[in-house]
């Protein structure tokens, strides 16, 4: 059996530089744990967060949320997973990053057949991100309008196909013409350069004064007060992110102002701290994906040991859908 597995490790937040690979490890699986030999690893701002020390770690620290590959050996009280079968997750702690890992089980999914190890990687977070959005964060129907921020990205592009598939208009964000004509593509009514123009302005034109139901906003700092201005009256703003940095502290009045606005601030790791929640959500992103109301975009793969230059081009923004680092 192997013994180490090659892990990318930060001991001190900071650049892309402080990303390290390390031969780590590799033990066998306790009560409640298993161990996966990774096909794919998938790539997130979340990453980013951890490394730069916006979501501090305790150091040294492996990095990494999700994955794919094949179960290896499953610890006592596991049921759901055994040897030999195909696995793929979204979880915490860190470390999907690497050859192999040893895992806490309950969040580890059986991935279909039909769907590849390089899709599963590059869409676990991302997708179960969008069905959180729009199935468990608030009530949202056919015929319903949100504004989804950076819709060209990894989790975007999903939520352009899902928002579609459900009859819910989708506007979207994005920085660049072409972006927004992948956006558009890929099942969103509008798409808005925001580097152009006033996002806000835009969305009062296209609802024709009305505001949105909801705005998904993944960006934070840069898009805050324009969103809060999107919403129509009792419209509920979800901050998932913070791509720009955070939110400023905000004076909680200004939501009465604004037309008695709803705000959360939701992740993804409390929906699926529950095995059942994370299993069942997990079952209607693979469902959606098998049918081919979402596919997934990978525009970018770079292999383990180019992990610095893939965290590069996501920081720059010059990546469009999901990116992978294969093994």
């Amino acid at each position: 059996m192997q013994k180490t597995a090659r892990t990318v490790v930060i001991h001190e937040h900071g650049g892309p530089e402080v990303l390290k690979i390390e031969d780590r490890p590799l033990g066998e699986p306790g009560p409640g744990e298993v161990r996966i030999r990774h096909h794919a690893c998938g790539l997130n701002f979340i990453d980013v967060y951890q490394r730069t020390g916006l979501y501090p770690l305790d150091l040294p620290q492996a990095l990494g949320m999700e994955a794919a590959g094949v179960i290896d050996a499953v610890g006592e009280g596991v049921t759901h997973l055994e040897p030999g079968q195909r696995a793929a997750y979204a979880a915490s702690p860190p470390g999907a990053y690497c050859e192999a890992r040893v895992m806490p089980a309950a969040q580890v999914c059986p991935l279909p057949d039909g769907i590849s190890f390089d899709a599963a990687a590059a869409m676990m977070l991302k997708g179960m991100t969008v069905e959180y959005l729009f199935h468990r964060t608030t009530p949202l129907k056919r015929g319903d309008t949100v504004l989804f921020h950076a819709a060209a990205g990894g989790v975007g592009l999903i939520a352009c196909q899902w928002a579609k598939s459900e009859g819910i208009t989708l506007i979207g964000t994005a920085g660049t013409d072409e972006k927004c004509s992948l956006a558009q593509f890929n099942g969103a009514s509008h798409c808005i350069n925001y580097r152009t123009e006033n996002f806000a302005e835009r969305v009062a034109q296209i609802t024709k004064g009305k505001g949105v139901d909801a705005v998904m906003d993944s960006i934070g700092s840069d898009t805050f007060d324009g969103s809060l201005d999107s919403l129509k009256p009792l419209g509920m703003m979800i901050s998932f992110g913070n791509a720009s940095g955070p939110v400023p502290l905000i004076d909680i009045g200004i939501l009465a102002k604004k037309g008695s606005l709803k705000i959360t601030r939701p992740t993804l790791f409390t929906h699926i701290s529950d095995h059942a929640v994370c299993q069942a959500m997990a079952r209607r992103l693979f469902n959606k994906v098998e049918g081919g109301e979402v596919k997934i975009h990978i525009d970018q793969r770079f292999p383990l040991d180019q992990v610095a230059e893939a965290h590069r081009a996501l920081e720059a923004r010059q990546t469009t859908g999901s990116t992978v680092l294969e093994l």
